[in-house]
């Protein structure tokens, strides 16, 4: 078995190999990831690693041009590997120089979706318990992930004890959400206020609770509507009996002339 440097920068391959023991063969697998990450200041780390049935098997270490064993069974490929130092010098290369540029050219061409800025959609909720308030602040379909979210009181910094942990999770569609929870006083929701901070945003964006309209307010509201209704087609009826009334008596009269 011999390495083969590969163009990806990330490979998983799975291979299946059948081991007779006794009447039935035994299945075993073997994973293989490489590639490269370049890190803040540029530079750049390549990797190339094997794993055995699920366990570390064997990592290629550029430096020494060998091959480290994590495992007893790793020792005879790791010998028949070694023995090959073009083929190693070969595989340093790939780590070092085609797998940086390789990765170079993938971030020059998502450059514009990597650097895109997407200003969080901010909203605070209202949660009632049996014995507990709480205040929840959502941020939602943001980009990139770093985000900072905190709640104030009376304008002032919370302390951090007094704060649920932040919690950031990804969409499907690339774009973040993310949330923090507050237990308050019940009646004192107005005094707290979310404030969020986000590269996306020119300025830190706060936002409170607004209570929305009762559903006894609602239901009053509709039911005086429907009374104006009522009373306008009343009205409405009214106005027209009156006409009809009105034309017949003047029919009657006519009638009664042409009579006399």
């Amino acid at each position: 078995m011999s390495p083969l440097a590969g163009p990806a920068l990330l490979l998983l391959t799975l291979l299946q190999t059948a081991v007779p023991q006794g009447r039935l063969p035994q299945s075993h697998t073997l994973q293989v990831i490489l590639g490269c990450e370049m890190k803040e200041d540029n530079s750049t780390e390549g990797f190339w690693k094997y794993g055995y049935d699920g366990q570390d098997h064997l990592e290629f270490c550029s430096d020494t041009l060998d091959w480290r064993a994590a495992e007893p069974r790793a020792w005879p490929t790791k010998l028949e590997w070694e023995a090959h130092k073009i083929r190693a010098r070969q595989n340093r290369a790939y780590l070092e120089r085609d797998c940086p540029a390789q990765l170079q050219q993938l971030l020059e061409l998502g450059r514009g979706v990597l650097d895109q800025q997407v200003p969080p959609l901010v909203k605070v909720t209202h949660h009632v318990t049996s014995s507990v308030t709480t205040l929840r602040c959502r941020a939602l379909n943001f980009y990139p992930r770093n985000i900072t979210m905190k709640w104030l009181k009376d304008r002032q910094p919370l302390n951090a004890e007094e704060v649920e942990p932040k919690d950031v999770l990804p969409n499907g569609d690339g774009t973040y959400q993310g949330w923090i929870a507050l237990a308050v006083p019940a009646g004192e929701e107005q005094r707290y206020t979310c404030q969020v901070e986000h590269p996306g945003l020119d300025q830190p964006l706060l936002a409170i609770w607004e209570p929305s309209y009762s559903g006894t307010l609602v239901m009053g509201v509709i039911s005086g509507i429907a009374v104006c209704v009522i009373i306008l087609l009343i009205g409405i009826l009214f106005i027209i009996l009156r006409k009809r009334q009105a034309s017949r008596g003047a029919m009657g009269q006519y009638v009664l002339a042409e009579c006399e």
